[in-house]
């Protein structure tokens, strides 16, 4: 089976009156989803964490994605120190293209992957990388989700209600937003908050900043809430911004 990211498919359906919109929650996938999330649950004997990992792959992104490239052993990194990690890369860019990998275990193969995706103008499309989420996390357990990004142009409404659709499956959406747009930081902070998740911002190029948010992340897809009280009161500075936030 071919490893390589595929498409992500719009998630919508048709109103009687011609008009798309969101597809509805299940309470059968959902109640589906609660099952499997006690039993992988953080620290539960043979756990695995799983996060996904988002970026926008936009033509003024170039710079920050070979960045994450460098950083992302840095995940991995920490999980092992709290348990064992998978990371699916779910990535948007160009004309209405959007993918997803599949469920990584090797920081070699994850950057394998990135180091072959080339960025290229196009519109934001996180709606796309919020409704797979939830179809993760409802068929595979998904613990957080990590978002990089410095732009926002879609409904803000659309992003808010999937981003509560993945609070109520208690998987919080971290959000990493580089420089300063206020449009986009409103909207992300709101997609934090109702998942559960935390809003930061790192300055553009910042690595060391980037780094600590993505160690924080891992962190807690590894080992939950307790391992990001611990890399907190180790020093970690990301960390502590991180449960500053969550609720």
């Amino acid at each position: 089976m071919s490893r390589e990211p595929t498409s992500i498919p719009p998630q919508t359906t048709v109103r009687d009156n011609g008009t798309a919109t969101p597809a509805p929650s299940s309470s059968a996938e959902i109640a589906a989803f609660v099952a499997k999330a006690r039993a992988m649950a953080p620290n539960a004997a043979g756990a695995r964490g799983r996060l996904v990992f988002a970026l926008d792959a936009t033509m003024s992104r170039q710079p920050t994605w070979d960045m994450a490239c460098a950083l992302q052993a840095d995940m991995f990194r920490e999980a092992e120190a709290i348990g064992s990690l998978d990371i699916r890369l779910v990535y948007y860019r160009g004309l209405n293209e959007c993918r997803a990998s599949t469920w990584i275990s090797s920081s070699a193969e994850l950057a394998r992957l990135m180091g072959k995706i080339d960025c290229r103008g196009g519109h934001t499309q996180i709606g796309r990388v919020l409704a797979d989420a939830r179809k993760e996390a409802i068929a595979a357990g998904v613990r957080a989700i990590v978002f990089v990004g410095d732009a926002m142009e879609e409904q803000a409404d659309d992003l808010c209600a999937k981003a509560g659709e993945l609070g109520m499956l208690n998987v919080p959406v971290f959000v990493f937003q580089e420089g300063v747009d206020p449009v986009a930081e409103q909207t992300f902070r709101e997609i934090a908050r109702l998942s559960g998740g935390a809003w930061c911002r790192f300055d553009p190029g910042a690595a060391a900043q980037l780094r600590e948010l993505l160690r924080a992340a891992a962190a807690y897809a590894a080992g939950g809430r307790e391992a990001l009280q611990r890399l907190a009161a180790s020093g970690g500075g990301g960390a502590a911004l991180l449960l500053g936030q969550m609720r």
